[in-house]
């Protein structure tokens, strides 16, 4: 195994990731432009297209389909990877002015421009390959969603909430998932989207807590720049609206009362995180911000058992 060396690691990193701690030292740059160093954001970007196609799988009274559920974590981890590389090259120079990010590889030099446009386009090849094997209303809603992912990096130039861009970009999974399961979209689809959105809002606050400082410098716009000591408590409201969206969700599809005990658990996690925030504690706040793959995953389960009890209440579920 690779001598690991702390100036190695970037800081939004565990120090024992398995890309620092196992991959070969010349595989990592790579790995690292990718983000797979921090596998979070991989399983932000995948749960609500596994959130949508368990709603729609609850919606007919059966199980998620497993295959859907692997293409699914395939294409947003290939996705993920392409979106990063894209992000880091439109940033290059203000991650470099950004203690977080300056060690990211192409900020740092350590890849050039032209390796990590091949690197986006290798990914998002990979990922089309995946994508063409589903209906076509998701084959349309994948490519759609380029052009939300193509203005990501720009937004935080131009608007104090880049984070909501990502909501709406991070969360179209939940319509694909939904329309490759169902070849169609319905209103508790758009619901769950909706929901999402707001819970990307604010998650991604928390976790741009961590630069505020270094955003002011180099006049990077954020929510939680713009918030400021309010911060914490717009993110209860975003978590508020989150949690009524995915009941308002539960209710227009007619789901089973069991979904209702961990949504309840869903609505708690939330609850403490946005309880839990202090500005003045960055790691605290990039801890909050990783919990949140166990939030969706919560949710996401919550969907799941939505398929029982289906008509006892009322004779149509919730």
């Amino acid at each position: 195994m690779p001598e690991v060396r702390p100036t190695d690691i970037l800081p939004d990193a565990r120090p024992d990731n398995w890309v620092d701690r196992f991959a070969p030292h010349s595989l990592q740059p790579w790995l690292k432009l990718g983000r797979f160093d921090r596998p979070t954001g991989i399983w932000l970007l995948m749960l609500p297209g596994w959130q949508g196609a368990a709603l729609a799988a609850s919606m007919a009274g059966t199980w998620p389909d497993l295959l859907l559920l692997a293409k699914i974590f395939a294409g947003a981890a290939l996705m993920r990877a392409a979106g990063c590389a894209y992000n880091d090259i439109v940033d290059r120079d203000l991650d470099a002015r950004v203690a977080r990010t300056a060690g990211r590889p192409v900020a740092s030099g350590r890849i050039s421009v032209r390796q990590a446009w091949a690197f986006v386009v290798a990914c998002s090849l990979a990922a089309a390959l995946i994508l063409f094997t589903l209906p076509r209303l998701a084959i349309a809603l994948g490519i759609a969603s380029l052009l939300l992912v193509a203005a990501y990096p720009f937004m935080k130039r131009i608007t104090w909430w880049p984070q909501a861009w990502l909501g709406l970009t991070f969360n179209w999974g939940a319509l694909l998932g939904f329309a490759a399961a169902t070849g169609s979209l319905e209103l508790p689809a758009y619901l769950l989207y909706a929901a999402g959105l707001f819970w990307t809002l604010g998650y991604d606050t928390i976790y741009a807590v961590q630069d505020m400082e270094d955003d002011a410098l180099a006049g990077i716009r954020s929510s939680a720049r713009r918030l400021g000591r309010r911060a914490p408590r717009a993110v209860l409201g975003f978590y508020v609206l989150a949690f009524a969206l995915a009941l308002a969700c539960a209710f227009a599809a007619r789901l089973g009362p069991l979904f209702l005990p961990l949504a309840a658990g869903y609505g708690v996690h939330l609850s403490r995180q946005a309880a839990r925030l202090d500005l003045d504690d960055p790691a605290g706040a990039l801890g909050l911000f990783r919990s949140n793959a166990l939030a969706g995953l919560i949710l996401f389960a919550a969907l799941v058992a939505g398929q029982f009890g289906q008509g006892l209440w009322g004779g149509g579920g919730l």
